[in-house]
């Protein structure tokens, strides 16, 4: 019989963890110039490991940040670095260290988790809902012109990647509650940056707009030469965020100014940016994908929805929440403009932690959800009136968006 056990890893037991996180992905264990950069993305003490007999045989960590909402901002664990290893998958590994991580989040007062999920189908059993989306979009560059009327203010300039290190942490910080979804980056979150940018390929640039109240948007792309035809480039977009219009605006304009470059892959953006509408030519834009963002998983129910708030006026709707795995979670919520209260009254709408999660951005309409039986209306006779006060408490006025891997 095997003796299995979840704990924290201490700091000698961290590269262990690492290889093996590798190792699900199919990566070898990193080199040790990669590990000194790579070991500053560990938190002290948010690492756990699975163990069989003494034996790490899985791993998962988070780091903590602070996620934007709707009127507010919430504590949240950044989970990631989740792996079992390949002879020891499906045999409730994974449930272990999830319960282990959720619980303690719990204990440490965090109210909300979050995650990119490497697989669909793993985070929705342990509670997590796709929260928010972002969309990729190529542009013909010969196309594609920023519209005159477009606003304006203030100027561009442009940095290598050892610059860009220690400029964009601060600029980034000036927009990162600009948008529901966005997270604070802390000091662990920049080496990932960083790695990402020191192993991909072509010319890394930052470009950053001076606005008129300083720093206030920023690009970070690559230009990639490599199978393009002509010699000239393909630019990837591959982080950029404006906390105001004129921000974008001048943005695009000095990137679309970048000679011997041929098309624009701006990827991992929000839903609703107007692209399109902000080119001359609005068929110089093709979206190539809309794929799933940030992952949300409500620790704390009513701490976590009394974070945000809310429309709807006098509206107010109770919800029946069911978590199997944080029982202490489910229960009924009356949720009005004026936040989140435990309750007695009847149910209106039953709905799982997971798909709880899905809404607390507001990048769902709660009737879309009811549509596929992911919520339930418990009486059908008062069903428009629930959805309309449910809609109006939720609704937010732009799309949510995280913009931050981890």
């Amino acid at each position: 019989m095997t003796d299995r056990s979840i704990r924290t890893l201490d700091a000698t037991e961290i590269r262990s963890a690492n290889t093996l996180f590798r190792a699900t992905l199919h990566e070898p264990p990193a080199a040790d110039d990669v590990w000194q950069r790579s070991q500053r993305t560990y938190q002290a003490g948010r690492t756990l490991g699975a163990f069989e007999n003494d034996t790490l045989i899985g791993t998962a960590r988070s780091i903590d940040t602070t996620l934007t909402v709707p009127g507010g901002a919430v504590p949240m664990a950044a989970v990631t670095g989740v792996g079992v290893r390949a002879d020891r998958t499906r045999r409730g590994v994974l449930t272990d260290l999830m319960a282990t991580q959720l619980t303690d989040c719990a204990e440490r007062g965090v109210p909300v988790a979050g995650l990119h999920a490497s697989e669909a189908v793993i985070y929705g059993r342990y509670g997590y809902g796709i929260a928010t989306h972002h969309r990729s979009r190529r542009v013909t560059r010969h196309r594609a012109e920023v519209r005159s009327s477009a606003p304006t203010d203030g100027e561009v300039e442009l940095y290598d990647l050892d610059t860009a290190l220690t400029l964009l942490p601060d600029v980034y910080a000036r927009v990162a509650h600009s948008r529901s979804g966005m997270l604070d980056r802390t000091e662990h979150f920049w080496p990932m940056w960083e790695g990402h940018f020191r192993k991909a390929s072509g010319l890394m640039r930052l470009a950053v707009h001076h606005g008129s109240d300083g720093p206030d948007g920023y690009a970070a792309y690559r230009a990639v030469t490599d199978n393009v035809v002509d010699d000239v480039a393909v630019m990837h977009i591959e982080d950029m965020a404006a906390a105001t219009p004129a921000a974008y605006a001048d943005l695009w304009r000095a990137l679309l100014r970048v000679d011997l470059i041929t098309r624009v892959e701006s990827l991992w953006q929000p839903l609703d940016v107007p692209l399109e509408a902000l080119l001359t030519d609005h068929r110089a834009v093709a979206t190539t994908g809309v794929e799933d963002d940030l992952w949300l998983r409500l620790v704390d129910v009513p701490a976590a929805l009394n974070a945000r708030t809310y429309g709807g006026g006098d509206d107010a709707v109770v919800l029946e929440v069911s978590d199997p795995v944080l029982k202490s979670n489910s229960g009924r919520y009356r949720l009005s403009a004026s936040g989140c209260s435990p309750t007695s009254e009847p149910a209106q709408l039953a709905l799982g932690v997971d798909t709880l999660g899905m809404l607390y951005l507001g990048g769902w309409r709660v009737a879309d959800l009811v549509a596929v039986g992911r919520i339930e209306i418990t009486d059908a006779s008062t069903a428009d009136d629930v959805l309309g006060a449910a809609h109006r408490l939720l609704v937010t006025d732009s799309s949510p968006w995280c913009g931050t891997f981890f």
